[in-house]
């Protein structure tokens, strides 16, 4: 089976990805991050506001504009309302990961094999699926970076020839800049030229300073030619939002040193073999490359180690250790596949049996656990539920059966699979649950209204309301109020003085609530932030 995926690596990596997500991504709700993003990009076709970019109206220059082009661009060809819509940029995003991953690792190890094991390892752990909804434009800088990274490893490999290379990498990397800035040039760019320097060596090196310089240059336009741009339009705006960034990177968020120390655990059911790969002195005589898994090894450690240098500290930001991680992880899984049944010492075989043998314990008894967990919302959903019982029943078995054979390579595809199929059909029977909000704002039936903020309302809010909804009380406390006579306005928590205030202006009358939780008030996941009360004002 592996081998016939292989045979055609970007059309199976792809396809992959699309059936694993394609049907399934509208199930999670969207976050804070994914509702600002999205907001921009409704702005963009509403308002024009494609380079001046705004959320809600508001200046919004914190992420620079790419990665809202391309969604925006995908919501004007299948339509803002459609989720599906909006994620599918990232969705392919994931796929180009993968099969970059899969070229880069080509080009070092030169085994197909091996290197579609990488690229079927990047696109199932955990964290790089999770980062598409947590924070979506990351995706987008570090794809591009990879693209950019891919030409760079062929630009030092070459001796001549590399023109094109040179140009494609200064590309790449000036559109991940304008992704998110040089966060990708930090997180993953720099710790691949420190591990490429210390063990590939920089061949012919002063021959080529030249084109990197012109690399460099061309990245640097590309990717700022925005940032130029604002500045010189907007340039209050453009210090304002500067220096909040910049501070944020050392007051806010901040964790010790050592808080990415667990790093492995975020490629989920790879954690047991991404620590093993890690473990320099068992694996280094068990590779069929060295040189290539010493580079892997210290591409990893060096990202790790750079990103704990930083103060402000993230989950999240550990998502681009994944990609070189992966390809470390390979190099286990490849071992494991040649000599797996000739392992005599059981310290060698106890790992590889817990690891996979969890695995399939938890697709045996999945299906018990999901009718427990969602069985009240199963009246609609019997099929898909029928369908994910035996699908993760009926991988849990395949796995301990070649397990028992010692079939390493049929594990390891059951264990991709198993993953997919979660994804798949698993997921989407939450969404009655973790979809449903308490009391959306799509409910509001005064549409005839104009709807103004007063206190926050949570950028979740505006993206669900579908328009604007202009700001009263402002970030320096001063109250804007319009001209209308009557009028609606979202609060939450108003104090005594501000009810005393707008009393004195005008009659209120409360009409409702609403709570974007999709968990009861009681649960500790319950946020005030999603809650907005509904008054009408009418002046005096």
């Amino acid at each position: 089976m592996l081998k016939a995926l292989q045979s055609k690596p970007y059309l199976s990596l792809s396809i992959i990805v699309i059936v694993m997500l394609g049907f399934s991504i509208d199930s999670i709700p969207v976050s804070i991050m994914e509702a600002r993003n999205f907001i921009t990009a409704r702005e963009m076709i509403t308002d024009g506001n494609w380079i001046l970019t705004t959320m809600n109206g508001e200046a919004r220059y914190e992420k620079p504009p790419l990665p809202t082009w391309l969604t925006a661009l995908s919501g004007l060809i299948f339509g803002l309302k459609s989720l599906i819509a909006l994620r599918f940029p990232t969705i392919i995003f994931i796929a180009l990961i993968g099969i970059l991953t899969y070229m880069l690792s080509k080009k070092m190890l030169n085994d197909e094999r091996h290197s579609f094991v990488n690229g079927l390892i990047v696109i199932t752990s955990f964290y790089v699926i999770g980062i598409t909804l947590e924070a979506p434009w990351d995706i987008f800088s570090h794809g591009f970076m990879l693209m950019g990274i891919y030409h760079l490893f062929l630009f030092f490999e070459k001796v001549k020839n590399y023109g094109i290379n040179v140009l494609l990498a200064g590309i790449f990397i000036g559109c991940s800049i304008l992704c998110k800035g040089p966060i990708s040039i930090y997180a993953i760019m720099l710790p691949f030229m420190l591990a490429y320097g210390f063990t590939f060596k920089f061949k012919n090196f002063k021959l080529k300073i030249l084109p990197l310089i012109g690399c460099i240059v061309l990245a640097l336009l590309i990717g700022g030619w925005w940032y130029v741009y604002v500045r010189l339009n907007d340039p209050i705006t453009f210090e304002t939002i500067a220096s909040r960034e910049t501070n944020n990177w050392h007051s806010y968020n901040t964790k010790p040193i050592y808080y990415y120390w667990s790093f492995f655990t975020q490629s989920g059911i790879w954690t047991i073999p991404a620590f093993i790969s890690l473990l320099y002195p068992y694996l280094k005589n068990r590779v069929t490359n060295l040189k290539a898994y010493q580079f892997s090894l210290l591409w990893t450690l060096i990202a790790v180690i750079l990103l704990s240098l930083v103060p402000e500290k993230k989950s999240r930001y550990l998502m681009p250790v994944l990609i070189p991680l992966a390809i470390n992880t390979g190099f286990y899984i490849e071992y494991l596949m040649r000599k797996f049944k000739t392992f005599q010492n059981k310290k060698e075989i106890i790992p590889v049996y817990f690891n996979f043998g969890l695995i399939a314990l938890i697709g045996i008894v999945l299906p018990i656990v999901l009718y427990f967990l969602v069985g009240d919302q199963l009246a609609n959903h019997w099929i898909l539920f029928v369908i994910a019982s035996i699908t993760a029943l009926a991988t849990g078995v395949l796995i301990i059966l070649n397990l028992k054979y010692k079939r390493i390579e049929n594990v390891f595809l059951l264990t991709v699979a198993f993953f997919a199929f979660l994804l798949m059909f698993a997921l989407p029977l939450f969404k009655p649950i973790i979809g449903k909000a308490n009391n959306p704002i799509t409910t509001l039936k005064q549409k005839d209204l104009k709807l103004y903020g007063f206190n926050n309302v949570s950028p979740e809010m505006i993206w669900q309301y579908g328009e604007k909804i202009p700001q009263i009380k402002l970030e320096d406390g001063s109250i804007d109020f319009p001209d209308d006579q009557k009028f609606g306005i979202l609060a939450y928590n108003l104090t005594d003085k501000e009810w005393m205030f707008l009393k004195e202006k005008f009659d209120i009358q409360k009409l409702d609530r609403f709570d974007l939780n999709t968990v009861p008030e009681d649960s500790r996941r319950y946020n005030d932030r999603l809650i907005n009360d509904f008054y009408i004002l009418t002046r005096h």
